[in-house]
């Protein structure tokens, strides 16, 4: 019996000490339950907001499921760093509601900085003390469908001149002609239509390529052709006439004169854009359901300078006469070499279906590269300290502009020390790295080249210049090439000095001619003096006045 006692008070205190327990967890809960108030509501819905926590600050409002939709937007479409709600005061009107002021900061990156003041109210509902959901409590500008849209703002755009100070590349408005599948029923109606339609201004644009291009889209709409303004004049009602033909027009950096096409262009469209990154300004706006925008706060960065191309337009229509005259792809490089200024670049269509192959396009020196060995031989060196002092692999940036001049094998520092040591498959180069040589022979050391004045290519190599009898004689050798030896053709064009080269049936002819260096290649050509040819082409071309 005195055990059981003994049980009974084991088990007593056991109950005693859960029930002491049991209440200081429900004080314990009582004590750490949010107040609700209005002071403690309005500071946990701003606290949820800085915190980018949108459910959390949705559920104390009066309307969460609108509140969260229109608070989700503003944040996925202004994609804030921080985000500041300072409460500046809560005012009691009464046992049931109550007003707030708060200053906002949004800080949007990148020294962008929204700040503005927001008016709300507070009520007591059945579930407790709430904000009374109203957009313009999150930010001005939006509610009745209007939403937040964080936008890039732009100048008036640069132009781009010439090396002459003449308008080279401007914004025009290009009419994209498009194809849309899902409106077409007739493909082989529609496209034979559109092919003729546009045969005064795209006649290799054909029904056939058409069709084939929708094929490969796999229901994708497809561009049949762009168009400037002036030929979509002309033929607009035509063209809108035909089913399943949309057009798209759209703003675009192009050259003022059409026939000037080159690699270089879509290098100056790089360094266009980067002017115009760089001047850019910012808008916060608010946006209607009918694309109507209005401005709430932004920047409007001023106007970015115009930029000054090197390229000069009768050189380069010339040389593109001249690489047009082959039907395998070739390229022709012009470099100024006291200045470094790249003066024309053109390349054919077969060379462009590869790329930008003047910059970009790497094929075996051959005897191309016999200069840069008599170079070395001359000085006791190796063929890859002598092609630097001609300008090949100083690991050129350019802005704007991807490009390589060459590629050395390893094998060490005598790697091809001898210039009879001829390993044509050993050294790759470049049609620009070419006319860097060409360049550098003419100039007495490496140019640094520019396409956009002010911008000129930057290096962490140097290079020294080659030795003066070193120059004379690479130039002896060059002039002997022209006057008497396989490139004589050239022999009438006074001053013009060069070299002849070639790896298997790929041609080279590089050269300078008073302060003008160039590089000639074509690839697989269909007889040996292919290169020669096309620099006596270029010089034909370039006698005559410009049109």
């Amino acid at each position: 019996m005195r055990t059981v006692r003994g049980s009974l008070r084991v088990w007593n205190g056991i109950a005693l000490g859960t029930a002491l327990v049991l209440g200081v967890g429900v004080v314990s809960g009582v004590l750490h339950k949010p107040k609700n108030d209005p002071d403690s509501v309005v500071a946990q819905f701003v606290g949820a907001l800085n915190a980018h926590d949108v459910d959390a600050a949705a559920d104390l409002t009066s309307y969460p499921s609108a509140a969260k939709a229109s608070m989700k937007q503003m944040f996925d479409a202004l994609e804030p760093e921080k985000v500041d709600f300072d409460v500046n005061q809560v005012i009691s009107l009464g046992p049931d509601s109550g007003m707030f002021n708060a200053a906002a900061t949004w800080d949007l990156g990148k020294d962008r900085t929204w700040k503005y003041n927001v008016d709300g109210w507070v009520r007591k509902l059945s579930v407790g003390w709430r904000v009374s959901w109203n957009p313009q409590t999150l930010a001005p500008g939006i509610g009745n469908g209007r939403t937040l849209r964080l936008d890039r703002t732009d100048a008036a755009p640069p132009t781009v001149f010439d090396i002459a100070g003449v308008p080279l590349m401007t914004e025009q408005r290009i009419n994209a002609v498009k194809l849309d599948p899902a409106t077409m029923p007739d493909p082989v109606g529609t496209t034979t239509r559109l092919a003729k339609v546009i045969e005064p201004v795209a006649p290799l644009i054909t029904a056939e390529s058409m069709q084939q291009d929708l094929a490969a889209a796999h229901g994708k709409q497809v561009t049949a052709v762009s168009l400037r303004d002036g030929d979509f004049a002309v033929l607009e009602n035509d063209l809108r006439a035909i089913q399943g033909v949309v057009i798209d027009a759209q703003p675009k950096l192009i050259t003022v004169d059409r026939r000037v096409t080159s690699p270089v262009v879509d290098a100056m469209r790089n360094v266009w854009q980067a002017n115009r990154d760089a001047t850019a300004g910012w808008a916060v706006n608010a946006v209607a359901p009918d694309g109507t925008r209005t401005p709430l706060t932004g920047y409007q960065g001023p106007p970015g300078p115009d930029i000054r191309a090197t390229l000069e337009p009768h050189l380069q229509l010339a040389a593109e006469d001249a690489v047009v005259s082959v039907g395998t792809p070739a390229a022709i490089v012009a470099i100024q070499p006291s200045t470094g200024a790249l003066v024309a670049v053109a390349q054919n269509n077969q060379a462009s279906d590869q790329g930008p192959i003047a910059f970009t396009g790497l094929y075996p020196s051959g005897s191309a590269l016999d200069l840069v060995r008599t170079a070395a031989a001359a000085q006791n060196t190796d063929v890859e300290h002598a092609a630097k002092e001609l300008g090949l692999a100083l690991g050129y940036k350019i802005p704007g502009l991807d490009q390589q001049t060459a590629t050395f094998p390893s094998g060490g520092p005598n790697l091809m020390r001898a210039a009879s040591d001829k390993k044509p498959d050993d050294v790759m180069v470049s049609p620009f790295g070419m006319a860097l040589v060409a360049a550098a022979i003419s100039r007495g050391g490496p140019t640094v080249p520019v396409i956009a004045a002010g911008q000129p290519a930057t290096t962490t190599e140097t290079a020294p210049n080659l030795p003066p009898a070193v120059v004379d004689q690479l130039r002896g050798v060059m002039r002997d090439t022209v006057q008497r030896g396989n490139a004589n053709l050239l022999a009438g064009y006074g001053d013009l000095i060069g070299a002849t080269g070639g790896h298997d049936d790929d041609r080279w002819f590089y050269g300078s001619r008073g302060d003008l260096a160039f590089a000639v290649f074509v690839q697989n050509a269909d007889g040996g003096d292919q290169a020669v040819k096309m620099t006596d082409r270029m010089f034909k071309a370039l006698a005559h006045p410009p049109a």
